[in-house]
């Protein structure tokens, strides 16, 4: 009888410990998906507030700010980006989520993910490559800065946030626009080139910010460095407004660019502008001091023209000027559209 409790004891102790063992495995956790899905490994919730009424239609939000942070996250990296982000801004935030829920991109070696890219980048014109999103709730045209957080799939922008882009990149046409990017350790100028693409007319900053592996865990300071060397260039951004349309220029880097950028500071100022073929003309009301010299303007420069006019070019022309700026993204039939064939009034202002 001792003999066989014994043994029922030893069986118990056995099964406890062997138990014990495999909950102890299971804790343990899995490795870190390798390049080039590292930043994308599992589904996020749906938090976005879309207000859809179950009928497909979404109400669309009134802006609370000038600025909207839309972004897509996957594992969470863009979202805690997003986070960092508006603990330093005042801005709305969308989230783009995928119209089919629970995918997992990296399954089976990456097959739904890399098929997704695949597809745009074969044929990034044709709407049919791009997957489809939840709608949105926000109207991007309502903004006048936009920053896009994005994952980096394939060294190209993550598929969901480029179906997002193909059909809001119109609307942000003149706006401000600043790219973060998240990765595992891939570099980010492909993705740079799929959002000037997808959002041909931008304003962007001149850098975009990478942030990766080994320094997601200083983003907040990497946002904070970013934020105020970009935001110091947008202070030479000018806006130039006739008939009700609005285009933007950048001044250029010398000192006659930022005397009128002083001059602006303190309210805009409205030019009445002749046409001549190759250019539209007018008096400032003021002087600014120039260093000329000769050069061969062509479409969307702006010059100083004998100290006090300012001159838009839409054609080519060569004579003494000073630079003051170039056109945003226009082309020279664009300009002409613009301006039109006669004399116009034409506002400068600085951008905000």
């Amino acid at each position: 009888m001792k003999l066989v409790n014994m043994k029922k004891i030893i069986t118990l102790l056995l099964t406890v410990l062997t138990t014990g063992a495999l909950i102890s495995c299971e804790k343990i956790p899995a490795t870190d998906t390798p390049e080039p899905q590292k930043e994308e490994e599992k589904q996020p919730e749906d938090n976005n507030q879309n207000n859809n009424d179950g009928n497909g239609t979404v109400e669309m939000l009134t802006p609370t700010s000038k600025t909207l942070v839309v972004y897509y996250s996957y594992t969470g990296n863009c979202r805690a980006i997003v986070t960092s982000l508006t603990e330093q801004i005042e801005a709305d935030v969308l989230e783009i989520l995928p119209a089919e829920e629970g995918l997992k991109y990296e399954a089976d070696n990456y097959k739904i993910g890399s098929a997704l890219i695949s597809a745009i980048r074969e044929k990034p014109g044709d709407a049919a490559s791009y997957p489809g999103i939840k709608p949105v709730n926000r109207d991007a045209s309502a903004y006048e800065t936009i920053y896009i957080v994005t994952p980096l799939w394939w060294s190209n922008m993550a598929a969901i946030m480029q179906s997002y882009l193909f059909q809001n990149g119109a609307k942000m046409e003149g706006k401000t626009i600043g790219l973060i990017v998240s990765s595992h350790s891939s570099g980010i100028s492909d993705v740079v080139k799929d959002a000037k693409r997808l959002v041909p007319k931008g304003n962007f900053y001149e850098e975009s910010l990478w942030i990766n592996a080994s320094n997601h865990a200083k983003r907040a300071d990497l946002i904070k460095s970013w934020l105020a060397a970009n935001q110091k260039n947008t202070s030479m951004i000018m806006n130039i407004t006739a008939g009700g349309k609005t285009i933007t220029a950048t001044l250029a880097d010398n000192d006659t660019a930022r005397e009128l950028a002083e001059k602006l500071k303190a309210g805009s100022v409205t030019v009445q502008m002749k046409a001549n073929g190759f250019e539209h003309y007018g008096p400032l009301g003021f002087s600014l001091t120039s260093h000329n010299e000769q050069i061969a303007a062509v479409s969307g420069d702006i010059m100083l023209y004998n100290s006090n006019n300012i001159c838009v070019f839409y054609g080519n022309n060569s004579w003494s000027y000073t630079p003051l700026g170039k056109v945003d993204g226009l082309s020279a039939n664009e300009l002409k559209e613009f301006f039109g064939t006669g004399d116009i009034s034409v506002t400068y202002s600085l951008k905000q």
